[in-house]
């Protein structure tokens, strides 16, 4: 009779542990890589130089305790990205993008997702038939930094 619980409990315990390999569940940092999303060729084409340059940067984790960009900040920024990104009330940085069909809306998400934890920075995103609305702002000062539009830069090339 132990004999035969062990052995259950062997099995028992070897298919918890394929399991957990199959899934990913047994990772000791809980952070898998993520796939660099291919950028488009023909978006970086059409940028402005400025624009590149932005794209070009990396976000910059926020401690906090620094005050949030406002006026003419703003608008250096603002002009460098263009590209149809709205600043609203100095808050945060908004686009809507436009699709064909919700497959290809959804592979943009994801793709925004997969930049998003690159960079370590974390866009709002919202997703319906044929668009998707992408709202950037760095939580933790309540308002935007230059990653903000860093971040949006990169968003526009893929």
């Amino acid at each position: 009779m132990f004999k035969a619980h062990l052995s259950g409990l062997y099995v028992l315990t070897f298919s918890l542990c394929l399991f957990s390999s199959a899934t990913g569940l047994n990772d000791s940092s809980s952070k898998r890589p993520t796939k660099t999303p291919k950028i488009n060729k023909r978006a970086w084409a059409a940028m402005e130089s400025s624009e590149r340059e932005l794209a070009t940067k990396k976000c910059i984790p926020c401690q906090g305790g620094i005050p949030p960009l406002k006026g003419e900040e703003i608008e250096k920024f603002q002009k460098q990205l263009g590209n149809g990104w709205q600043v609203i009330e100095e808050h945060h940085l908004e686009k809507e993008y436009k699709f064909t069909d919700f497959r290809k809306a959804l592979t943009f998400v994801n793709r925004v997702g997969e930049l998003a934890e690159r960079e370590g920075h974390h866009p709002d995103i919202y997703l319906a038939w044929g668009k998707v609305k992408i709202s950037i702002w760095t939580h933790k000062i309540n308002g935007l930094t230059e990653s903000d539009f860093i971040l949006a830069a990169k968003c526009d090339l893929l």
